[in-house]
Parts: C-alpha cells; structure tokens; sequence
C-alpha cells in the first residue's frame, strides 16, 4: 500500500483534523479538546520518516482546513456567482495551501520530536507552531482564520494573559498541552518530571496573572468614563443589498429602527454595520433621511459606506470601503478608509489569470487600500474601526489602539457567510482584539453577530443571526495601554526565530533518524 494511504497516517491525520473542527467555535466548540487535538499527529511523527512525516501533516491539514472553510463555496458559490464546481476548486485550493503549515511543521516536529531532552521539546514546538501561525498571517496578505488561540474565546477567564502577548500565547499553551500529553504517553509517564514540572510553573504564573488581572479590570472598569451606544441589525440578503430597488427599502429599515432605539433607549452614538449604505452617498438623495435622523435625533452616526474620491495624477477615480462618522447636524465629520481588503471580495490579485472571479467584485466595485489607522473623535470617546475581516489581524487594532482609539467598533456584513460556521468563528476572533488591547469593541453585522465585547473578553449583547435586531449598551472607554499593544506583540515573530534556531540545532546534531535503524535516539532518556 502506498504510504499516504496507510493507516498509520491516515488515521493520525484525520484524526487531528476532525479534533480541531469539533474543538473550535463553528464546529463542536467544545473547546477541552483543544488540549489534546494534536496529541495523535505528535504521536505519529515520532519515528516517522520525512515522506511518513509530510503526508501526517497533508492529512491533518487537509482535514482541519476542509472543515473551517467550507463556508468559502457559500461565498464564491452561492453570492460570488462563480459556478460551483470553481468555488469547490477554489477552497480546495485554499486548503492546500493552509496545509503547507500543517507540512512544515510536521517535518519540523519529527526532527524536534527525538531531542534528548523533553524539557526542549517542550519548549520549541509550540514556538515553531506559533512562528508558522505568525507567517500566515501575513505571508500573501495573510489569512489567520481561527488560530487555535481563538478557540478558548467562549471561555474569558481563560483569557486573561492575551494583554501580554496576544491570541498566539494562547495558541503557545494550547501547542504546550499537547507535546506534554504527547511526551507522556510515548514514554508511558517515565522521565517526564522535568516536562511536568515547566508546565505547571508556567500554567501557575499565568493562571495567577489571568486571576489578579481580571480582579484589577473589574474594579477599574466600575470607575471609566463610559457611552451609551446602540446597534442596529438590518438583516438585509446579500443577493438583494446592492440592488437599485432595495436601496430605499434599506435606508428605511435602519431610519426606522434607528429612531425607536433613539425614543426608548436613548443611545449617545448610534453604529449600522458595513456598507449599510449600499451607495455612495456623496449627494445620493437617499443621503436625506439619514442627515435628518442625525439633525432631529440629535445622535452621531457611525455607518459603513462606499466612497470614492479623485486621483487628479492618476486621472481616475479612487473607491474605498469606509466607515463615516456623522455628527448631530447631519454632516459627515470624519472617515476611516479600509485598510485591509479581502482578496477575492473586495479586489481581485493577478486578475489576469484569475479573470473568472471578477464577478466577486464588479457589483461594488474595485477598492483602493485605506493609507493609515484613524481614531474617530465622538465626544468623550475615539474610535477604533476595524472594517469586515480587518478584525482577525491583531495588529490592525494595536495600531487604532496606538493611534488613539478609546472604542473599538467592528462594521461587518457577515451575510456572505450565509449560515454557516464563520459568523461564529468571526466573533470568536473579534473577542481577542477586546482583551488584548483592553478595548470594548462593539460589533454591528448586516446579518448578525452583532454585539458588544467588554475588555475582559465578556459577551454582554449579543444578537442572533439573520433576523432584525437592535440593542443599546453602556461600554467602557478605557485608555490604558496593554504590554501587547506597546510590545508584547511581537511574541509571535520571537516564537519563529526561537522554533528555526531550534530546528537548525537539530539538523546541525542530527538528532533526526531514519526508521529502521539500530542506533535511534529515543524521545526521551
């Protein structure tokens, strides 16, 4: 039998592969299995040749990204309009290419996996996984969908230590779990004391950080100054939003909505969520009753909107995917553009080549990159925005953080998930962005989820998906600055030099061996 399809690569591998789905937001959620999810991968490489040890990681791999982002054929399929055969393609294609991490570590763990000491081993294979994480997430523009981190964000006093290096110190534990697990089970519990002994100083220190932290936040956030926000939902399909005929339909339904909340609840910044404009509002006559709103409710307005602006050198126009901030005169006072586009949604790379998935972006048009972050001023409070997937990338809220911002407002349209599991994996990732930069972020989706995450990682308002929804709370407007805002950020990129000066001390010892041979080195002594 040929070795990809032997069972015992296989079995390991899909086994892998179907414990991350059933562990994380969208899939199980059942997020314990997070800690031992990789324990059959480790547990196959060990002794494994290098071919054994790429085909684990394709299997594992393939598995796990076929089952995260399989909702990719509901967006290119169902609303890009592209034939469903190339939207299977396509994610297949995505997949591939998110396995090539799967791969590398496979390759690297197998090398790593046989050092002597398990207390190394411990210690370098969860830096090389994060390293490779850190790559993704921006190697070709980057794509950090559902990091393993982001599993543990239903469960916030887990959460705590994420102010000090981010989401990928999570991951660093989650990885750690797993090559302790794995460690002890191929030595049977023998030799391990060292291993056990490192990773409960390690889960203590960060346990008693998380524990005084969260004591610390609590009576903090009881003193900050705080705004009344409110969330409108329209619910409008993604097939009908950009229709001529369902623009006015859509101003109505958030006017309408927008003044009840107003009348019963009183909010200080109303926020509608990405393009829920669904044209360019510069003198677009659908613009009066949304100034009026402004003028007579007396409430800015925080929308998402397209925009387009002159380039008088290049002779053409510029669109963008902006938030627009408008004040109590109807008037708007300021602008965020998108900084962070979706490939394939929002503009198409090496459309020459890829000229069949230009359907994807001709109904909204083609988008110019924002040039930098900008808080925006309201009041008492400085606005972060983070625009649709801008919200996965850490950095781009560290920056609105840096810049400023006192509030963090997510602006999505998620209704091209349809219903299926990225709503919730979305909204997963958005709860890291509160905690690591201390932030309340607030998040108003065409379609939902739309909510309110408090800087402790809290979900207080939540709506549920595909309905018409409003909602108004009172959110925090702190303005520390965290460890990982000012450096703590920089974990990640630490975490690959750590893992290829490791895996280069490996090669260079030749701790690796062939399978078969009298002189193997054992995992551990």
């Amino acid at each position: 039998m040929r070795e990809w399809l032997s069972p015992r690569v296989v079995v390991p591998g899909l086994s892998t592969g179907v414990l991350l789905w059933l562990a994380l937001p969208g899939g199980g959620n059942l997020w314990p299995l997070l800690f031992c999810a990789l324990v059959p991968l480790l547990l196959a490489l060990r002794g494994s040749s290098s071919s054994r040890a790429f085909w684990l990681g394709a299997w594992s791999g393939l598995a796990h990204f076929l089952f995260l982002l399989y909702w990719i054929v509901i967006v290119l399929g169902r609303y890009g309009e592209v034939p469903y055969s190339l939207a299977v393609l396509a994610l297949l294609l995505l997949a591939l290419y998110m396995t090539l991490y799967f791969i590398a570590f496979s390759l690297a763990a197998r090398r790593l996996l046989h050092w002597p000491q398990p207390v190394f081993v411990l210690l370098t294979l969860p830096s090389l996984w994060v390293g490779f994480d850190w790559i993704r997430s921006w190697l070709l523009t980057g794509f950090p969908w559902m990091d393993l981190g982001y599993g543990l964000a239903g469960t916030p006093w887990l959460l705590q230590s994420a102010d000090l290096w981010g989401h990928y110190g999570l991951t660093w534990l989650i990885v750690l779990g797993n090559v302790l697990l794995a460690l002890t089970i191929a030595s049977r519990g023998r030799g391990q004391v060292a291993a056990w002994g490192v990773t409960l100083v390690i889960v203590a220190l960060v346990g008693t950080y998380s524990n005084w932290r969260w004591s610390q936040l609590e009576i903090r956030l009881a003193e900050v100054k705080t705004l009344r926000v409110g969330l409108v939902q329209g619910n409008i399909e993604q097939d009908l939003k950009w229709s001529p005929e369902w623009q006015q339909e859509t101003v109505d339904r958030y006017v309408a909505a927008s003044r009840k909340l107003v009348e019963e609840q009183h909010p200080a910044l109303l926020i509608w969520p990405e393009a829920a404009l669904p044209f360019y509002p510069i003198d677009h006559e659908l613009l009066d009753p949304v100034q009026a709103l402004g003028r007579e409710a007396g409430v800015p307005l925080l929308t998402g909107a397209p925009w387009y602006e002159p380039d008088y050198e290049q002779e053409q126009l510029r669109f963008y995917n902006s938030a627009l901030l408008q004040n109590r005169d109807g008037l708007f006072a300021s602008r965020y553009d998108k900084r962070h586009l979706v490939p394939f949604g929002e503009y198409v790379p090496l459309r020459r080549w890829l000229f069949f998935l230009r359907p994807l972006v001709e109904t909204i048009g083609d988008f110019t990159v924002g040039s930098h972050p900008q808080a925006l001023a309201c009041d008492q409070a400085r606005i972060g925005v983070l625009i649709c997937f801008e919200s996965i990338f850490p950095e781009l809220a560290r920056k609105q953080v840096t810049a400023g911002a006192t509030l963090l407002a997510n602006l999505t349209n998620d209704a091209w998930y349809g219903r299926s599991s990225a709503p919730h994996q979305n909204m997963a990732m958005a709860v890291l962005r509160a905690v690591e930069t201390r932030r309340t972020l607030v998040r108003a989706a065409n379609t939902g989820i739309s909510g309110v995450v408090d800087p402790l990682g809290r979900i207080g308002l939540s709506s549920p998906l595909f309905q018409e929804w409003s909602g108004t709370a009172e959110v925090a407007l702190m303005e520390e600055m965290t460890f990982f805002a000012r450096g703590g950020y920089l974990f990640a990129p630490l975490c690959l030099v750590i893992g290829l000066m490791a895996l280069m001390l490996a090669l260079f010892r030749g701790t690796g061996y062939s399978v078969g041979s009298e002189t193997r080195l054992e995992m551990v002594t």
